[in-house]
Order: structure tokens, then sequence, then C-alpha cells
């Protein structure tokens, strides 16, 4: 049994205030939280309080600007995060076609674990039979030909995690090609495996609408020593590889040079949308946009 008590929306407003936070419109207060939960609120107001207690100047204001940068920032990076993954994708597909066969995919001898590439294939086998009603290009095969799906048609069936996953089990040569196509050159088999890992945790936060502001990850971006430079030095000598900032350089290596500008031209203008939101709190030095 739960030891938390109901609270209407009049008793949350209570106690914010009672904790020191400041709410100039009442009625827009009520229906944000009464729209977007209290508890799920919270976490954008931890970097304005300390021990349940808010600054003398923290607004409820403030914490509508921290949340609807931070949706907006989602979106922005979903939209960039479905260029790198299309890429990913379509050079994966291209790639292992050219080598083995567009349906060899099917085949679990050219996949060093034979067990994870089942689960991938009845994941993805469970998504056709979904969708077969509604996409003609899976009819075209299907019913119309009664032939196997070719992987470049069947890629679309695949999330960003199941590719992901699919190339961590290629054999290390088709790795190799793929990560060269996509520009990752020293050690590219291994490098574009941990990339596409951590893209698809910043995907999943993304699309299911949960906080990157503030938030600290315990699988860091694997990033070079020219990369961690761009990084904010913590007072002990350390740089903050813990926060979102880590993810954006990561999307410099996978996005095209035009793409990436786009999304650091989109994230500035945010900022200036929302002056108040202090992108430290997603691990960006004051000098991002110059250094990066």
């Amino acid at each position: 049994m739960s030891t938390k008590e109901f609270k209407s929306i009049d008793e949350q407003v209570q106690l914010l205030t009672s904790r020191g936070l400041k709410i100039n419109d009442l009625e827009r207060a009520k229906e944000f939280l009464y729209r977007n939960n209290y508890y799920r609120i919270s976490g954008y107001s931890l970097t304005l309080r300390k021990h349940d207690v808010f600054s003398k100047t923290a607004t409820f204001d403030n914490i509508i600007d921290i949340y609807e940068f931070d949706r907006e920032l989602r979106h922005i990076l979903l939209k960039y995060i479905e260029i790198i993954e299309v890429t990913v994708k379509s050079i994966y597909a291209y790639e292992f076609s050219k080598r083995y066969g567009p349906t060899e995919y099917l085949n679990d001898a050219h996949f060093t674990n034979s067990k994870k590439h089942q689960e991938i294939i009845q994941k993805a086998d469970l998504q056709k039979q979904a969708r077969l009603p509604h996409e003609p290009y899976l009819k075209h095969f299907v019913e119309d030909l009664h032939e196997d799906v070719p992987l470049w048609a069947y890629v679309d069936l695949l999330t960003i995690s199941d590719i992901s996953f699919l190339y961590s089990i290629s054999e290390q040569q088709l790795k190799l090609d793929i990560a060269k196509n996509i520009g990752i050159l020293n050690r590219g088999d291994e490098l574009l495996a941990k990339f596409m890992h951590s893209i698809t945790i910043i995907r999943n936060l993304c699309a299911h609408g949960s906080r990157l502001y503030n938030r600290l990850f315990e699988q860091k971006p694997s990033l070079n020593k020219a990369e961690k430079k761009l990084l904010i030095v913590q007072p002990n000598g350390e740089v903050d590889n813990s926060h979102l900032y880590g993810f954006i350089i990561i999307m410099r290596r996978l996005l095209e040079p035009a793409s990436f500008v786009a999304l650091t031209t989109e994230i500035s203008i945010l900022t200036e949308k929302y002056p108040f939101v202090n992108l430290q709190y997603y691990g960006f030095r004051n000098d991002w946009l110059k250094t990066l």
C-alpha cells in the first residue's frame, strides 16, 4: 500500500507555494499541472530548489520554460536521429546485400550470434504481419511474388535498436565496410556499434517524452581525446561526459556536415526562445556553438 496521499491540483499548488515557489498566474499553473503531471514536472524544478526549498527568485514560469525547452529539444533531436537511422539502415542493407545477397539476412550463418539474430528476425516478422494489410511494398513481395522480402525493403521493419544489434553481430569485415562508408575509420567497427547504442538510448528517451534536462547518463558516449576537450571541465579537473552534450558530439560523427549545422542552428534558436534555460544542465559549455 502506498504511503503517498492523493493531492488535488489546489493542494499541489499550495505545496509548491509553501516551499517558496512564486506563481504569477494561478490558473495557468493549475492547467499546466493538470495536463503535465505534478510528479513529471517536479524533475524540471530540481535545479531551482535545494532540499525542497525553492530559491528566492524561482517562479512557476521558470519551470514551464525548462519543461517546454526540453520538449522542443527532444523533437529537434528526433528529427536528426531519424536521418541517422535511415542512413545506417540504407548503408547496411546495401553493403550486406552486395556481399551476401538480398535475402541472406535470414541466414544466421552470416552472424556471430544466432540466438540474437533470430530474436531480431522474429520481432521484425511480427511487424511484417501487422503491417502487411497496409503496406503495398510488403503485399508485392509476400502476396504477389510469394518471395522473401529483400533486405533493402526489410530494413523498414527494423527499429534503430534492431539495426544496432544486427550491426553488432555482423561479421567484422562487413562492419568495417559500413563504418568506412559512414565516415568512421579508426576502430570503425567497434565505434559505430557504440555510437548506435548511444543514439538508441537518446532516441528512446526522446520518443517516450523523458526528461533530458539535468539528466546524468550512466552509459557515457564514447569520445576521443579531441572530443573530450569540448566538454565542461569540472572543479576536480575531470571532464563532464555524463550529460546530453556528449551524445550531441556523437551525432556530429554520424550526420553529414550540413545536417549537423542545421541541428546546432535549431538548438541555438531554441535557446533564444527560452533564454532562462541554462544549457550547462545539458553539459554544454558557454562557447559550445563556436567550438563544436
